[in-house]
């Protein structure tokens, strides 16, 4: 079993060390986010609503992928306890905020994950649940997680690298295609992705190397072609950028291509999309409970400006802040723009 950067003791899998490559931009030669954003009249980066809390429910996985921004896998012990969930669903309780949007690791991985859906079931919020679709077959437990999402009108985004096996075992493991398929004909069965149904099934594509993602509508036209191969349909595909922290800096740096990547995405720079980033309509919540503008914030540590704690929850205060910002962002900046339901314009 693969191990996380964090079990390896791996420089990269701390915040500090992250910062510290993405830090030494002058070294590379690109400019500043920041100076970016100057140049657009957006600095600081303030948000336009919060309409989406993204919660992390823990960090443990049954999956080490090569990719994965949050270093996730079996040796992570970090679990969001029910007394935090508590808190979440109190700041939600009488919102505006429309969705919750459930990630890990594996969520489902949460001893309280399903009470938690349950509960926020009952405040009427639209639910997406991340799942890697492995955890679905992973032990009996989660055989009947297709019937408990229906049950509760979950949107499920599962995670699919790609549509071959060999493709998909690279990123992710040996024998994750295969079992992909399978939980996905499950889901299918429920009524998951079918015409006639209101259960939300979508797919998310990371490329797999240092570039860009493909046209996103190009990408989904093809996965849903050769999916149907297996009887499986889907409703949207997200391409989403592999963004330079976690493992994924860490084959950057390792394969000498980080340098090239991150001028592949300067050179990208959308101004509209940088206007559109998910950040400006979200709050991360992590394990914890700490408040992060982003998912890639919350795994770099870098806290919002503001109250910082979901026990402190203030949405005036949260809706005035100043948007934290490195470069990393410059991957949520480029091309069509990405986010965690895809392109942005």
């Amino acid at each position: 079993m693969l191990k996380s950067l964090q079990k390896q003791k791996h420089k990269l899998g701390t915040p500090e060390g992250q910062i510290e490559v993405l830090d030494n931009h002058e070294v590379i030669n690109i400019p500043s986010f920041e100076s970016k954003l100057k140049e657009l009249d957006q600095l600081p980066l303030k948000p336009t609503s919060i309409d989406i809390f993204q919660i992390n429910v823990g960090k443990m996985c049954n999956q080490v992928c090569t990719h994965c921004h949050v270093d996730a896998g079996p040796d992570r012990k970090e679990i969001m306890t029910r007394e935090t969930m508590q808190l979440c669903l109190d700041a939600l309780e009488g919102s505006d905020i429309s969705t919750v949007d459930l990630t890990g690791g594996a969520p489902e991985m949460n001893p309280d994950f399903r009470w938690f859906v349950e509960e926020l079931s009952t405040l009427g919020k639209q639910i997406i649940v991340r799942c890697n679709l492995t955890i679905i077959l992973a032990n009996p437990k989660y055989n009947d997680l297709p019937e408990f999402f229906k049950k509760h009108n979950v949107n499920v985004v599962s995670s699919l690298p790609y549509f071959t096996a060999k493709r998909t075992d690279a990123q992710r493991g040996d024998g994750v295609f295969e079992k992909s398929i399978k939980a996905l004909q499950m889901l299918n069965a429920v009524g998951y992705g079918q015409e006639d149904s209101d259960l939300k099934l979508d797919l998310v594509y990371n490329p797999a190397g240092a570039f860009l993602p493909g046209d996103q509508m190009t990408l989904e036209s093809q996965f849903k072609r050769k999916l149907l191969e297996f009887d499986i349909v889907f409703n949207e595909l997200f391409a989403i950028t592999n963004l330079p922290i976690s493992r994924f800096l860490e084959y950057l740096v390792k394969t000498e291509k980080y340098e090239d990547y991150m001028d592949e995405l300067v050179n990208a720079f959308n101004p509209t999309a940088a206007l559109g980033v998910m950040c400006r309509s979200t709050i991360s919540i992590s394990w914890d409970g700490y408040m992060y503008d982003c998912d890639f914030n919350q795994m770099l540590e870098l806290k919002v400006n503001g109250p910082q704690h979901i026990s402190d929850y203030n949405a005036k205060a949260l809706e005035s802040r100043d948007i934290i910002l490195n470069q990393h962002c410059y991957g949520c900046t480029a091309g069509a723009g990405s986010s965690c339901g895809g392109t942005t314009t």
